[in-house]
């Protein structure tokens, strides 16, 4: 039987590559710098090449890295899911969900206390870091994502359809400077989400304004950020209809009663082979079902 490597050292492989640090991961895993690197050092003599190559200020895995990683990330996943399940005096399912803050906090958090009623044993960890796709297998076992269409390599279920909505402060659309029509964009700022950077130019050209130019394109990337933005009057902030409704904030209003459908939707997406977990599967079951009862 072929020897295998330290566990060890696959495991200060794996955080290294998943936080591109070497400082970062050895603070994960509790080591000293050095030590770390000697771990990583070990590795790469096991395997008989480098692992790793330098970008700028950041370690960032090689082909050959990539390969290993793609390997053994999620394999060490699962042994920790069973070291922690044997060892816990409750049994516990754990799964790695990464999902956009907003729609965390608007639509998964206030659901979870009946997810959890029904599967007590069914824990969450939440990322609401970017790329989440990229990183399915890699440190996430699902996503929820924000996009025009999922790579047909993964399974996916589009989770919503949803319209293109302008988003203000309630005051702008009162008083002798109303803003009431969409030609006033062009004196206004537009704030856009980086995971929805067409928004602007679909609802102008749907509504026949195509090429107007606002006065100014202010990116985000936090939703939530761009709704308290759009409330203290600092532009309009070109979203989904739900991300209005869901915000129950009296100070926001739809600005111009115009109907343009979104390229974008909300999906579920996990590699094929994770759907044979058990707590990807009662989650995947348990977000359709309430999908479809809202």
């Amino acid at each position: 039987m072929r020897r295998l490597p330290s566990l060890a050292a696959v495991e200060a492989f794996v955080q290294v590559a998943r936080l591109g640090s070497i400082k970062a991961a050895a603070e994960e895993l509790a080591l000293s710098s050095p030590a770390l690197s000697r771990r990583i050092q070990a590795l790469e003599r096991f395997v008989g090449r480098p692992l790793f190559e330098r970008r700028h200020q950041a370690i960032m895995p090689n082909e050959d890295g990539e390969k290993l990683m793609q390997l053994a990330a999620p394999l060490l996943d699962s042994l920790q899911d069973a070291i922690e399940t044997l060892t816990s005096v409750n049994p516990v399912m754990r799964m790695r969900l990464g999902i956009p803050p907003l729609y965390a906090s608007q639509r998964l958090i206030p659901e979870l206390p009946k997810l959890r009623e029904k599967h007590p044993s069914l824990h969450i960890d939440i990322d609401t870091a970017a790329h989440g796709l990229a990183r399915l297998g890699e440190g996430l076992d699902v996503a929820i994502t924000l996009a025009r269409e999922v790579d047909p390599a993964l399974y996916s279920v589009r989770l919503d359809r949803n319209e293109i909505y302008p988003i203000g402060a309630r005051r702008l659309t009162t008083g002798p400077h109303a803003i009431s029509d969409p030609v006033h964009l062009s004196e206004m700022t537009v704030l856009i989400h980086r995971d929805m950077p067409d928004l602007y130019e679909d609802w102008t050209e749907a509504v026949g304004l195509k090429g107007i130019e606002p006065a100014a394109i202010d990116m985000f990337d936090s939703g939530q950020l761009m709704l308290e933005a759009a409330a203290q009057g600092l532009g309009i902030a070109f979203m989904h209809q739900s991300h209005l409704a869901d915000s129950h904030d009296d100070r926001l209003i739809r600005m111009f009663e115009v109907t343009v459908p979104s390229p974008y939707s909300y999906w579920f997406a996990c590699r094929p082979r994770a759907l044979q977990s058990k707590p990807v599967k009662l989650f995947h079951d348990w977000v359709i079902e309430t999908v479809r009862e809202s």
